[in-house]
């Protein structure tokens, strides 16, 4: 199925495919099908690194030629309030309303399963994402659009027309749902470093200068 060397992307997400694809490693998609429900009382963090760490067990059974498994679970907080991905447009609006004009947290727990051993490692990545105030007519046409419905917290960072978000500081990558340079260095000290240089292609692809990708790399943030 996959060459010795590469990866297994338990994800079905085009954005997270699309991500990775830019470290230039090589990989082949298989969708992990977890219950993503939070238990009583679980922390955000608690929460994502779960999820992540479960989807990649659940893929590593079907994958023994892979070098290893990447697994990512993304989630927006308000407030230390989960807000996953709105079942209809009730929900939706519900939660851009909430999130317009304020300052909230996004959240993504990723995993690499190494084969070889079974080794698993884990890495939270969080950035804080202040919106816009975005008029009614606007989220309503973004709602319109379906697009918030496969999204947590009911939006996309990067949609061209909707653009959500105001000036940002931290990791966009990770918004999109897959922090590269987080999964970068916890690939690299697994004995898997990319293949291309991450932020030079990062930063083009997403057209974000970004402010922080050193210090992730070098584990200062």
């Amino acid at each position: 199925m996959t060459a010795p060397s590469s990866l297994i992307l338990a994800s079905a997400s085009p954005r997270r495919r699309q991500l990775l694809a830019l470290g230039g490693w090589s990989f082949a998609v298989l969708a992990a099908d977890v219950d993503e429900m939070p238990h009583p009382d679980e922390p955000p963090g608690d929460y994502v690194l779960r999820l992540a760490a479960e989807k990649a067990r659940a893929v590593a059974a079907g994958s023994p030629q892979a070098w290893g498994v990447v697994a990512a679970d993304t989630t927006v907080v308000d407030g230390g309030q989960i807000l996953g991905k709105p079942a209809n447009a009730a929900e939706a609006e519900a939660m851009l309303r909430q999130l317009r004009g304020r300052t909230h947290q996004v959240l993504t727990g990723i995993a690499v399963l190494r084969l070889a051993d079974g080794l698993l490692k884990t890495e939270l990545a969080a950035t804080d994402v202040p919106m816009r105030a975005y008029s009614d007519g606007e989220m309503h046409a973004y709602i319109a659009s379906g697009d918030p419905f496969d999204k947590a917290g009911g939006y996309a960072i990067q949609h061209p027309e909707f653009r959500p978000v105001d000036a940002l500081s931290g990791c966009y990558a990770n918004v999109v749902g897959l922090p590269l340079c987080h999964l970068t260095r916890l690939l690299t000290g697994l004995g898997l470093p990319p293949r291309a240089d991450v932020p030079a292609a990062c930063q083009p692809a997403l057209e974000y200068d970004c402010p922080v990708f050193s210090r992730i790399l070098e584990g200062t943030l």
